[in-house]
């Protein structure tokens, strides 16, 4: 699954230490969703979601 987080991410001016802090996650987590190496749960996918002002679908698509 591909994800947009880091690009909004920095549209927003948020570090990945603020991103997980509002998100109640890790920096690690974090960093490992934007690398690809970690598919958060559907919570966390929504916390995300609303925390960067997108919807779920925009965030995260899947990789054909």
């Amino acid at each position: 699954m591909k994800n947009r987080i880091r690009e909004l991410r920095k549209e927003l001016g948020m570090r990945q230490e603020d991103l997980a802090r509002e998100a109640g996650v890790t920096r690690q987590t974090i960093n490992a969703i934007e690398n690809d190496r970690y598919n958060p749960t559907l919570i966390l996918a929504m916390k995300l979601a609303r925390i960067l002002k997108t919807t779920v679908e925009d965030l995260f698509w899947l990789d054909d």
